[in-house]
């Protein structure tokens, strides 16, 4: 925008002119960068998974970095820290799904709401929606999650995580971030 100045009525005046207006951003394009990441995210977790259940016996411990990183296949039929696992699977599936697919839809529906110049947020939720997909890929195949990293200091485990669920803590710890930063 500039100011033109002209005279109307013969009286001075500043009129303000605007240069052709931007188009608005495609949706295809805000989307694009963490649409991608989110497939990304998706392969490598559907990968990874594959590779462990075709190499693993359920419960079979691998040492990575002795006394702190084991590859151990374990199926988590619940949620986060297996929440409800003990839950019927005709409650607690079609649960997870439905919180998923919530979630999947309202990722979606933010990152649109996004400027295109904020980066940090929809690499954010890129993450946060590959790993929400990645998991509900298992859920509706299998009725469960397969979990393979065990993190553990002196006898304390972590709960067993895997791509995707990396994929949600970082998408969420950058969203945190994000909104501390304003």
């Amino acid at each position: 925008m500039h100011l033109g100045v002209g005279r109307i009525g013969g009286v001075m005046s500043r009129a303000r002119t605007h240069a052709a207006a931007e188009p608005a951003p495609s949706p295809v394009g805000v989307l694009a960068l963490p649409l991608l990441l989110a497939l990304s995210i998706v392969v490598v977790d559907q990968i990874t998974k594959l590779m462990i259940d075709s190499s693993m016996r359920l419960h079979q411990s691998i040492p990575v970095v002795e006394g702190f990183i084991n590859l151990t296949y374990v199926r988590n039929t619940g949620g986060a820290f297996s929440l409800l696992a003990d839950a019927p699977a005709g409650l607690r599936i079609p649960l997870f799904v439905g919180v998923a697919f919530a979630a999947v839809v309202g990722l979606v529906w933010y990152l649109r709401s996004l400027p295109r110049e904020d980066w940090l947020s929809r690499v954010a939720c890129g993450l946060v929606l590959g790993g929400a997909v990645g998991n509900l890929v298992d859920r509706v195949l299998q009725g469960s999650v397969v979990d393979f990293v065990d993190v553990y200091v002196a006898g304390w485990h972590w709960p067993a995580f895997n791509v995707a669920d990396s994929g949600i803590s970082i998408g969420v710890v950058l969203l945190l971030l994000r909104s501390w930063r304003g």
